[in-house]
């Protein structure tokens, strides 16, 4: 089975998506020990915690170490020049924003720089916005 947010594969015994944090909806697993529970299960079989119908562990976001603030200002202030796009880990728009502003020297720079600003507002304004790698930006 695949993530439903990101699309990483999941084996049998994965409660929680490793990359994004993302829960399983198909299974039910254990919320001490992470276990796959049979679906009328009032204990779980392999550590003995009683299954309640809360949500198991893995709800709450996963956030990596960049910052939503930082990468906003780099796409407002070095937008031209894709920094906020480095920053996060988009290598391939960043490299192109770069292309752009230097390969015409300059003369096109106000089309990467359009393109950073409008992508620093919205990394501003988003509360949710990922980097490269699928965590949560902080605050």
């Amino acid at each position: 089975m695949y993530c439903r947010r990101c699309g990483y594969y999941l084996d049998d015994s994965t409660a929680v998506c490793p990359r994004c944090g993302e829960r399983r909806e198909d299974r039910r697993f254990c919320a001490y020990c992470g276990k796959p529970l049979p679906e009328d299960a009032a204990f779980c079989p392999k550590c003995g915690a009683q299954v309640s119908d809360q949500p198991p562990y893995g709800e709450a976001p996963v956030y990596g170490t960049k910052s939503r603030i930082a990468a906003g200002l780099f796409g407002i202030l070095l937008g031209a020049f894709g920094a906020h796009n480095f920053y996060l880990g988009y290598k391939s728009k960043a490299i192109a924003q770069l292309l752009i502003t230097v390969l015409s020297f300059g003369i096109l720079s106000f089309v990467s720089a359009i393109w950073g600003l409008v992508e620093g507002i919205i990394i501003l304004s988003s509360k949710e916005y990922y980097d490269a790698e699928g965590y949560l930006l902080r605050d």
